[in-house]
């Protein structure tokens, strides 16, 4: 992780857009101009949890096409309180690595997943560490 990174990401989750490019044929709004290595689509039915893991090293961009999803979250091995935000179409979430996460999809949702390792099955999994973070009985 470079010094720009942790200056500017450190601490953040919704992050604020840049100011998008815009002309008569419409717009383009950048989202990661980081070093990265894989950019997914991924589509959740509604009432659905994904992640409870969190990434060793590596950290990702989640920018909402359609849907909303409730996103829990807390710095790994901490006693630190589980904060919730909620997450809606055109928003641009962050988290970083050592950060518990969980996602309960309250609609169907439609995300961009920008990552800075590649997502092929080994990668992923050597850098992913699932756990029993949260589930419908204890989301608030």
């Amino acid at each position: 992780m470079n010094d720009d990174f942790k200056k500017e990401y450190l601490n953040v989750d919704l992050v604020d857009l840049v100011k998008r490019f815009e002309d008569k044929r419409g717009f383009i709004q950048p989202l990661c101009d980081l070093n990265m290595k894989s950019a997914s689509l991924i589509y959740t039915k509604a009432n659905e949890w994904r992640a409870n893991h969190y990434h060793k090293k590596d950290w990702h961009f989640i920018y909402v096409i359609k849907g909303e999803f409730e996103y829990y979250f807390k710095k790994t091995n901490s006693d630190e309180k589980i904060k919730k935000k909620i997450v809606s179409k055109n928003d641009l979430l962050f988290t970083g690595p050592m950060i518990d996460h969980a996602m309960l999809y309250t609609q169907e949702t439609e995300i961009l997943v920008m990552s800075k390792n590649p997502r092929d099955q080994k990668t992923y999994e050597e850098d992913t560490v699932r756990i029993n973070f949260m589930d419908h009985s204890n989301k608030f």
